[in-house]
C-alpha cells in the first residue's frame, strides 16, 4: 500500500449546553461539569502534506485569521508537532494549512477542534503507530477541550474538561450559532469569575426534547463574569432572543450565543432571515456524532 501524500480532516466546533464552574483548583485550573456536543458549522478544515523538506512542520492559516496564532505556536501547529515527536517521527517533513471558519473568541473550541482534527490527521498522513489512547493523552496535554473535540458527539465534561462521560444524545440536534461584532478571551472570563467571587449563572434556560432526558436545565456559570468583561453580551443576547422568538445560552467562556431548536425547524432557513436582521454572522446547525471527520 502507498503511503497518502496528502490528508484534508475537518475539524467541528464544540458547543457547551450547559456549564457549571465548581471552583479553582490549586493547579490553577478549574473544575467544570459541562454538557457538550459537538456541532457540525461553521467548521475548519486542516490540510496536511507530506514533502521531502524541510523536516518538521511548516504551518500556514487562511480565512478568518482574526485574534489566531498564525505561528508555530498555533494549537493546531503544535499538535501535529507533539505526535510526531511521540511517534519519533519529527524529522519528517509535513506541511500544514489550517483553513479558518470557526471563529476565535467565540466560545466554539475553535483551536482545541483543530488540535484534534490534526492529531486525527497526522496520524493517518504518516502512519504513525499512536492508538487512540495515545492521542487522547496528547490532547489532554495541549488543553482541557482537546479530548472531547477528539472524541466528539455528547459528554459530559469534568476535572478541567479532561474526564469525559460520553451520553446517548443522538445527532441531528438544531441550534442557530450567533456571532456578536466582538471577541471575548477565555483567560480573562475566568479571571473576571474569580474576581467576581465565583457567581452561579443568574438565569437559566429550560432543556427540550432529548436534552431534557439528561437535564433538566441549561445554564452558564461563566456568563455573569462574560457580561462583566464585555457589558454590550447581554444587550445582544436580548436581541438575538427577540429576533429568533426564543432563549439563548451563551456558548463557553463566550462571546457566540446559541439558540437551540425544536425538532422540525430548519437552522439553515430561521439563521439566513435573522442574520440579516442582527447584521451578524448566523449559522444553522445540527450536532454531530464525531468531532474530527477524515477527507471532508
Amino acid at each position: 500500500m502507498n503511503r497518502l501524500s496528502r490528508v484534508r480532516a475537518s475539524a467541528y466546533p464544540k458547543l457547551t449546553l450547559s456549564l457549571r464552574v465548581l471552583g479553582l483548583r490549586k493547579d490553577g485550573y478549574h473544575e467544570i461539569e459541562a454538557l457538550t456536543v459537538s456541532l457540525g458549522q461553521p467548521s475548519d478544515v486542516v490540510e496536511l502534506t507530506a514533502v521531502p523538506h524541510p523536516g518538521g512542520v511548516s504551518f500556514e492559516v487562511q480565512g478568518e485569521t482574526e485574534h489566531v496564532p498564525t505561528g508555530m505556536d498555533n494549537l493546531a501547529a503544535r499538535a501535529a508537532e507533539d505526535a510526531m515527536l511521540r511517534a519519533g517521527r519529527s524529522g519528517h517533513g509535513v506541511k500544514m494549512v489550517l483553513r479558518k471558519r470557526i471563529p476565535a473568541g467565540a466560545g466554539l473550541g475553535g483551536g482545541s477542534a483543530d488540535a484534534a482534527a490534526t492529531l486525527v490527521a497526522v496520524r493517518t498522513l504518516l502512519e504513525l503507530e499512536l492508538t487512540d489512547d495515545d492521542l487522547l493523552e496528547i490532547a489532554a496535554k495541549l488543553g482541557s477541550d482537546v479530548p472531547f473535540c477528539l472524541q466528539g458527539g455528547a459528554a459530559w465534561m469534568r476535572g478541567r474538561g479532561e474526564i469525559l462521560e460520553p451520553v446517548p444524545l443522538r445527532p441531528g440536534l438544531g441550534f442557530l450559532v450567533a456571532i456578536p461584532p466582538f471577541r471575548l478571551a477565555t483567560p480573562l472570563v475566568y479571571k473576571a469569575w474569580d474576581d467576581l467571587g465565583g457567581p452561579e449563572a443568574a438565569r437559566s434556560v429550560e432543556a427540550q426534547g432529548p436534552v431534557a432526558r439528561l437535564i433538566g436545565e441549561l445554564a452558564n456559570d461563566l456568563e455573569p463574569a462574560a457580561e462583566a468583561v464585555e457589558p454590550g453580551l447581554a444587550d445582544f443576547r436580548r436581541a438575538l432572543e427577540r429576533a429568533a422568538g426564543r432563549p439563548a445560552i451563551l456558548a463557553g467562556s463566550g462571546s457566540a450565543y446559541v439558540v437551540p431548536l425544536e425538532r422540525g425547524v430548519d437552522p439553515a432557513a430561521l439563521a439566513e432571515g435573522i442574520g440579516r436582521k442582527l447584521r451578524v454572522p448566523v449559522a444553522g446547525a445540527r450536532s454531530t456524532a464525531v468531532g474530527v471527520r477524515i477527507g471532508s
